[in-house]
């Protein structure tokens, strides 16, 4: 190395700094994949991202590989830059030069590369497999030995090794992987993924329909009128009951009944026939576990009963379903059927709404641990029942009670915040 010349040094410690940026850069690059996608490279057969997914299988020995390499360069290019110094300087050029490398190595081949390459790191990564896959293959003694020496090394560290490196996601994990995707998952797919999430975490009474608001036939009615319910229904399937919903006999199908409806000779006694067997579920179940019931069970119709085996609500497999997918509305610009939006920014909201639909239709964040419809949040905050035309500021909403119906809130008014400013 003193027989070359100072061009020639100069030449191979440029050399040495680019190969030492390329060591640094695809460490973070290869560091820095996707794993997922990474996956989904490697099932279309693509050739960098077969060679990449490889390495990785086996990250200490692609570190090892890579940490040789790049401290036998750094390595060599102090030994290159002490010779220089020496030349040119003499005795005092050894700190200047220490001084000058460690700078150029920092800016030039750690934070530049390694900055580019994780903001780039497909690029890189799978530049740098094909030729980590053959020079691994070539050193692959050394880099064996190396390795074997830092496990024994942990090992007396008490460090166990044989813990997998990837732990399964939990739940909230999950939420985070998904809500954090940004733009690699549009928004739509985005709110479906986390609906599906949060199947696990809420229950049937979150989302039934109460039993106040249930309409079904009453078999205690005229035949006329069961006749005109049955042939205006907006549903497919109806509980049937006898002087009310706690009193259930089952549901029916009115696709079963339309066919026979005109005939002279439909009365009750050939109803009776179609109706099917009620189907109840705890109040406490799963909204995952009941959509597994429901397929299971084939049905699509379910009661809710409390501990005691009172009748709560009823929940629908749809119910079900627009907890992923948003809300079945003939209208794609309503975010919600109980919500009404009115032109000077307030909304007009249905009492008996779910907590749970108000935060998904509005973004909000109203606490759903406790009271399950906007009418029980608001009697409980009050701790009183209200009367119309009541206003009160119900968690940073500015709200006016529209219409009662008895002891419970009909309808509410929530005022837009611009009013709440301007009248403060």
């Amino acid at each position: 190395m003193t027989d070359l010349s100072i061009a020639a040094l100069s030449g191979l410690l440029f050399i040495l700094v680019l190969l030492s940026a390329f060591f640094s850069g695809s460490e973070t690059a290869l560091m820095r994949l996707n794993r997922y996608r990474l996956l989904h490279l490697v099932k279309n057969n693509h050739a960098g991202a077969k060679l990449a997914h490889k390495l990785l299988q086996r990250p200490d020995r692609l570190i090892g590989l890579i940490l040789l390499g790049n401290n036998f360069i750094n390595i060599l290019a102090s030994a290159i830059a002490t010779v220089l110094a020496l030349r040119l300087y003499g005795e005092s050029g050894i700190a200047i030069a220490t001084g000058l490398l460690t700078f150029v190595i920092l800016i030039f081949s750690e934070v530049t590369p390694k900055t580019w390459a994780a903001a780039h790191p497909e690029r890189l990564a799978f530049f740098s497999s094909k030729i980590y896959s053959p020079l691994l293959k070539l050193l692959y003694p050394l880099v064996w030995l190396i390795n074997a020496i830092a496990n024994r090394l942990l090992k007396l560290l008490g460090i166990d090794l044989n813990v997998k490196a990837e732990q399964p996601l939990k739940h909230d994990e999950l939420r985070t992987l998904v809500t954090e995707a940004g733009s690699l998952i549009p928004k739509q797919h985005q709110a479906m993924l986390l609906g599906i999430l949060d199947l696990e975490s809420a229950i049937v009474e979150d989302i039934m329909i109460p039993a106040n608001e249930i309409h079904g036939i009453n078999l205690d009615d005229e035949l006329d009128e069961i006749k005109k319910q049955l042939i205006n229904a907006a549903y497919s399937n109806l509980p049937v009951f006898k002087t009310n919903v706690d009193n259930v006999q089952g549901f029916i199908k009115t696709k079963d009944v339309l066919n026979q409806i005109n005939n002279e000779t439909f009365s009750l006694e050939s109803l009776t026939p179609l109706i099917n067997e009620p189907y109840f579920i705890p109040n406490n179940t799963s909204l995952y576990q009941q959509l597994i019931n429901f397929q299971k069970r084939k049905q699509r119709f379910a009661m809710v009963v409390d501990e005691y085996g009172v009748i709560l609500g009823l929940v629908t497999l749809q119910d079900v379903l627009e907890e992923v997918v948003g809300e079945f509305t003939t209208d794609p610009s309503d975010s919600s059927p109980n919500i009404q939006r009115k032109e000077d920014g307030s909304m007009h909201i249905n009492g008996n709404i779910t907590i749970r639909e108000i935060n998904r239709a509005l973004a909000w964040s109203l606490p759903s641990d406790g009271p399950k419809t906007l009418n029980g949040l608001i009697l409980e905050y009050l701790e009183a029942i209200p009367e119309s035309g009541t206003s009160l500021k119900l968690f940073e909403h500015l709200i006016e009670i529209v219409q009662m119906d008895g002891n419970s809130i009909k309808l509410v008014k929530f005022i837009a915040k611009k009013n709440n400013e301007e009248s403060a």
